[in-house]
């Protein structure tokens, strides 16, 4: 990759970006639209003496899954625009590398994703009232990490769909699964142990865990920074594999 031209697609992109009043609007409103949702679904439940509340429970998750939905849909739809506009084609005549193309947008988005996360934990720390044993900082590293793996794979799918609907039919098959089995709903040790097999294998079930060792311990914890690398392994690994599929244009 050469530096130069790296930043210079960041900062492209990142200035596209800014001038889509709707897609900064999808990333700055509805995560915290989608938390009042959540703090007035859990406000009036019970919480046992010595527990967690249920929302600090699920908040604390939602604020690494927000970003990982969101970050997911715009860059598959974004790259696919990219494709089938011909921009794509064009950019690719110039020394611009396809891993430069690909890591910049994972740079540019997931800095995106950074400002998205850190908005949605000021609200939830905030307004909402949201506890955790450790720092908001550690909460924001993660969230920012998960989206960058959503760029990655959001990425990736692109360059199998042929048109915007088809980047958004993998959200069911990619997004979905991962919040299934990432343990919010069901601890993965009590999971059937083909279920739990397959939970193994899904990078959100690692960014989930690391939230909830944030949310238990005051000081991170080698989970938590086994997690973390198991996060950024998984997204670097999915932006190498976007830049070996991606295609020109769409057929």
């Amino acid at each position: 990759m050469n530096p130069r031209i790296l930043a210079a697609t960041v900062g492209r992109i990142l200035r596209q970006l800014r001038h889509d009043r709707r897609t900064v609007a999808l990333l700055v409103v509805v995560p915290t639209v989608l938390l009042t949702l959540v703090y007035y679904m859990y406000a009036d439940q019970p919480t046992p003496p010595g527990q967690p509340s249920i929302f600090d429970r699920i908040a604390l998750v939602m604020l690494g899954f927000f970003p990982f939905l969101i970050m997911f849909l715009v860059t598959s739809i974004a790259m696919l625009r990219e494709r089938t506009s011909g921009t794509l084609e064009r950019l690719l005549t110039t020394p611009l590398a396809r891993t430069d193309l690909l890591f910049g947008y994972g740079i540019a988005f997931g800095l995106a994703g950074a400002a998205q996360a850190t908005i949605a934990s000021a609200v939830a720390y905030w307004v909402f009232g949201l506890q955790t044993a450790g720092s908001s900082a550690l909460v924001i590293l993660v969230a920012a990490l998960n989206a960058v793996l959503a760029v990655a794979l959001g990425l990736l799918c692109s360059a199998f769909a042929r048109t915007e609907f088809q980047a958004v039919q993998f959200m069911p098959v990619v997004v979905a699964p991962q919040l299934l089995l990432c343990g919010l709903f069901v601890p993965r040790d009590e999971m059937a142990g083909w279920l739990q097999a397959i939970s193994d294998v899904l990078p959100l079930s690692y960014a989930v865990e690391a939230l909830q060792e944030v949310g238990a311990h005051a000081e991170p914890t080698a989970t938590m920074w086994r997690d973390v690398a198991v996060v950024a392994g998984a997204a670097v690994l999915a932006l190498v594999l976007a830049s070996a599929t991606l295609r020109r244009r769409s057929g």
